[in-house]
């Protein structure tokens, strides 16, 4: 069975930093692409970063430049460095595998809460 563990969020002020993680069991980060997720209050669920198998990466336009995706293999782990926060940041941010540019896993976790004060 597929477990996601999101953690690491939290309340900081607007230009800080949070490095958010996710552990994973049932399946193997390194032989799959990972990506970040948020949702915000009211809004879609939204692709906010992406690591491929090659180490590349991607990002959603509005981070990119401020959030680092990075994955531990040894640990079978993914991170989201998030630097220079924005209250439009403001979500809960979901980690999963990717399967044809599309969520892999239905049995979402729990989230971690991300709040910027402005």
């Amino acid at each position: 069975q597929v477990q996601l563990v999101e953690s690491g969020g939290g309340l900081v002020q607007a230009g800080g930093s949070l490095r958010l993680s996710c552990a994973a069991s049932g399946i193997i980060v390194a032989i799959n692409t990972m990506a970040w997720y948020r949702q915000a209050p009211g809004k879609e669920r939204e692709l906010v970063a992406a690591t491929g198998l090659g180490g590349t990466t991607n990002y959603e336009d509005s981070v990119r430049g401020r959030f680092t995706i990075s994955r531990d293999n040894a640990k079978n782990t993914v991170y989201l460095q998030m630097n220079s926060l924005k209250p439009e940041d403001t979500a809960v941010y979901y980690c999963n595998a990717v399967r044809a540019n599309r969520p892999r896993y239905d049995n979402w976790g729990q989230g971690t809460q991300v709040t910027v004060s402005s």
